[in-house]
């Protein structure tokens, strides 16, 4: 599915500790976003049964706080609703998923399908599409300038999630969010549509703009003609020559962030 068309459902959650296994969720938000527009969302306090100002010191939600809020059970049905078949998208996400599927079982609910496997992680779009010396969401939004508000509440944290996330797209040009999905880091693994992409430019020998990021080092773009693309290396290669000076460079598939026609000049005409 085109991203512009994805229903993407960014999610926060607040917790009283690390253990999904004995600490609870304390707040809630969840915004779902189809082609930049909100459609649905759900913000709201969680009152635990136990441990109820657990890891206050992070978020400022104490037992005083939390008083009046609704169980988890209680908002169970609006979170099933706005999660429905739209893509999970979070910063370290895989906390997120585990602790919204561990509440879900405690509430009696149908869990999520392979939720490991099958969600949006803004810490690796950031990791693979920028070069800073730190990922988590308050050092990114300095980075890239982006209004922090209150850290470590959940509508301020998915406010600056959704704009992250903008940022990465823009970098990463994502064909689809399966495009996103496949993108991995220290996993040695090449985007499908990447693939595509270069084998396209190797068949037709047409210089192509290719945005490529070494490791610990700042996107760079090269105007480069593609040669050949070796799909059975770990990671795969794409092998050609740099513009101008036909200097020959060798690849790594799954650091080329994009591939985009060349501009328009005489000297990007191959003869």
């Amino acid at each position: 599915m085109p991203l512009a068309e994805a229903p993407l459902c960014f999610i926060d959650l607040e917790m009283t500790g690390l253990d999904d296994r004995v600490d609870r969720v304390v707040e809630v938000c969840i915004e779902r976003w189809v082609g930049g527009v909100k459609v649905d969302g759900i913000c709201t306090l969680v009152l635990p049964p136990e441990r109820v100002g657990g890891a206050s010191h992070v978020h400022g939600l104490d037992a005083h706080a939390l008083a009046g809020a609704p169980d988890f059970a209680t908002i169970a049905p609006d979170i099933l609703r706005v999660i429905d078949g739209g893509v999970l998208v979070a910063h370290a996400a895989e906390w997120d998923v585990r602790f919204l599927t561990a509440e879900l079982a405690r509430a009696g609910r149908v869990g999520l399908v392979n939720p490991i496997d099958h969600y949006l992680d803004t810490l690796v779009l950031a990791r693979r599409a920028f070069a800073f010396p730190r990922y988590s969401l308050d050092a990114l939004a300095t980075s890239l300038t982006i209004d922090r508000g209150e850290a470590h509440r959940a509508e301020s944290d998915v406010r600056v999630m959704r704009e992250l996330f903008e940022r990465c797209a823009a970098v990463l040009s994502p064909v689809s969010v399966r495009d996103l999905w496949e993108v991995r880091i220290g996993e040695r693994r090449a985007r499908v549509a990447i693939l595509a992409a270069c084998e396209a430019a190797a068949e037709h020998k047409a210089p192509v703009q290719i945005t490529y990021r070494a490791s610990r080092k700042p996107p760079e773009a090269l105007l480069f003609v593609v040669h050949d693309v070796l799909s059975d290396l770990d990671p795969p290669r794409v092998m050609g020559y740099q513009l101008p000076g036909r200097g020959r460079r060798e690849l790594r598939a799954d650091r080329i962030l994009r591939v985009d026609p060349a501009p328009e000049s005489p000297q990007n005409r191959q003869p």
